[in-house]
């Protein structure tokens, strides 16, 4: 089984070059791999000159192809004809080393799967259920993590989702990959991680990834996701392990990021449910309210006090703008 593995990189020389270095010591080695870079200089080039690695190829795109979404669009066109998967990684990934093996090893126990996702590794700590019902803790497939604040408040709001981690609830705003644990299980699911996820090449004969989610494209994924969902079958297997640093450079500002996280994920959720019943309706839009006062408080809680505040102000504009100016939403 052949693979292509594409990194969309933007500014971000050294993490790419721990990923790279982690690449290298796979058990399993990509066929092909392609950054494809959106960077407004030649740092990433030049660390890539310095450094060899098997099978590489960077192409720096003009500012017509910049950005998270056209970047991947880019490189799926490009990708070597004898590729069977093509695999996505963030720039600040560092793999495991069987992350590629574990990764491939899905679609042959899942010939079902059109996509697999990986398994973030350093981000939450599990542990085995201790078969408690403490509202602290999180509890799925004998394993518990803890509950964190936002879901004890929506739960006291009755607001909680109505659908297992990694499937999308009624209302959106559900548990992500991160409430599924680290149990050596391959997990049947609606969405996958962008960064840390893989694909039946055959999905791009039908699909590619939406051009409204421009720049740093929050929630890109999920929306690739859902238009699979309707497909087939999408995987994760916490096997395939990863870490994830979440490298500061290359993000938006937090008033842009704060209106991207109303306005995209309203976006997400009418491409599941275009027509959502009048109660998802006024859960989505309380839920959303409900986060951003928690953000808000985050002002007083926090440390970094102008991210918290301009992010919730991002919040609050993107949730008043809907109701002017809704995005017209591509299925």
């Amino acid at each position: 089984m052949n693979f292509s593995l594409i990194i969309c990189t933007y500014m971000r020389p050294k993490p790419l070059l721990n990923l790279l270095n982690s690449v290298n010591e796979q058990t399993l080695y990509p066929n092909e791999i392609l950054i494809i870079d959106g960077s407004l200089n030649e740092e990433t080039k030049i660390l890539l000159d310095k450094n060899t690695f098997i099978n590489l190829k960077h192409i720096l795109v003009d500012a017509n192809n910049r950005g998270l979404t056209k970047q991947r669009n880019y490189g799926i066109k490009i990708v070597h004809n004898d590729s069977d998967i093509i695999c996505f990684l963030d720039d600040d990934i560092v793999l495991e080393p069987h992350y590629f093996e574990n990764l491939l090893k899905t679609y042959k126990e899942k010939p079902d799967a059109l996509a697999v996702g990986g398994y973030i590794i350093n981000e939450v700590t599990w542990e085995k259920s201790d078969n408690q019902n403490n509202p602290d803790k999180f509890y799925f497939d004998g394993w518990m993590r803890d509950e964190p604040s936002r879901f004890k408040l929506r739960r006291k709001f009755g607001l909680l989702p109505d659908t297992p981690p990694g499937f999308l609830p009624t209302f959106a705003h559900g548990r992500s990959i991160g409430f599924l644990p680290p149990s050596g299980k391959i997990y049947e699911v609606e969405q996958i991680m962008g960064g840390v996820s893989s694909y039946n090449k055959e999905v791009f004969q039908k699909l590619s990834f939406s051009t409204y989610f421009e720049g740093y494209g929050l929630y890109e994924d999920t929306d690739f996701s859902l238009r699979i969902a309707k497909m087939g079958k999408l995987y994760v297997n916490t096997l395939a392990q990863l870490s994830h640093y979440h490298d500061a450079d290359g993000r938006p500002n937090k008033y842009k990021y704060g209106k991207m996280v109303i306005r995209n994920g309203w976006y997400v959720w009418r491409v599941k449910y275009p027509n959502p019943r009048i109660k998802a309706e006024i859960n989505w839009y309380a839920t959303a309210f409900l986060l951003t006062f928690i953000r808000l408080t985050n002002v007083v809680t926090t440390k970094d006090r102008k991210g918290a505040f301009t992010e919730s102000l991002g919040r609050l504009v993107g949730w008043f703008s809907l109701i002017f100016n809704k995005p017209k939403v591509n299925c």
